[in-house]
């Protein structure tokens, strides 16, 4: 199992829901962070939080749906000197419930693949070589298990391209100790997933984060957050290395 302490993990969306659960969860293991958010005022009290917990942290912001932010936040990272050994791509956006989806309009998909797939592509793209440079990285996109709802047309497609990148780069990750994995957090009560989602937000850990502490160099697989609760991490990490690795099965 990977041992986290000292290490630096890159969480977008990290003010609140599953990001703020996973970048607080990683904290608490000792792993230093840089939280993302649109704006900085956001992490701006969660960062005294995260000292308090006695690791390093430091805020960026970006909002995603711009691509040049996104290479701004990463050049920001980068100029600070900071090896990123850890990403968490979870920030996403849910642009509507058409009931009408016949009717799903561009826009839908032009911002959610912006925002669920491009942003997080681009980090990916940026950071991995630098990773397996250096031997070592573990790379976990947020996905979802949404299907069957075309109510959800621009988000479920977004998030099936995110999967499919993510299983495609994982195939040519044998070999090194560059991990790249996807977790599905499960329907949470946050502010996307509604008041009338039947999973506490809380319960996503350590489900949603597990893939940073597998160890065996496999890439290309699903986590199902939920299929983990009440777990230790050590019970966790042992369940996610018994999860068959083919990039290309989810």
């Amino acid at each position: 199992m990977v041992n986290v302490r000292g290490k630096w993990a890159l969480v977008t969306g990290a003010s609140r829901g599953v990001g703020y659960q996973t970048a607080m969860y990683m904290a608490r293991k000792g792993c230093n962070l840089i939280l993302h958010s649109r704006n900085l005022a956001n992490t701006r009290m969660m960062e005294q939080d995260v000292r308090a917990l006695g690791v390093e942290v430091y805020s960026v912001q970006a909002e995603l749906a711009n691509p040049s932010e996104v290479v701004g936040m990463l050049d920001a990272i980068e100029a600070k000197g900071t090896n990123i050994d850890i990403v968490f791509n979870n920030a996403a956006v849910q642009i509507a419930y058409r009931s009408d989806y016949w009717t799903t309009p561009q826009e839908d998909f032009d911002m959610s693949f912006r925002i669920n797939f491009n942003a997080p592509a681009t980090i990916c793209l940026r950071l991995l070589p630098k990773m397996i440079e250096r031997g070592f990285g573990r790379v976990i996109n947020t996905t979802s298990g949404i299907r069957n709802e075309p109510e959800q047309l621009g988000y479920a497609a977004s998030k099936a391209a995110l999967d499919k990148f993510t299983k495609d780069l994982a195939s040519r990750l044998e070999g090194t100790n560059v991990i790249m994995s996807l977790a599905d957090p499960g329907w949470c009560r946050t502010d996307m997933g509604g008041s009338q989602a039947p999973n506490a937000v809380e319960s996503v850990v350590p489900g949603i984060a597990v893939g940073a502490f597998v160890d065996d160099k496999k890439s290309g697989r699903l986590f199902p957050a939920q299929a983990f609760v009440g777990m230790t991490l050590e019970d966790a990490v042992a369940k996610a290395e018994s999860i068959e690795a083919n990039p290309y099965t989810i």
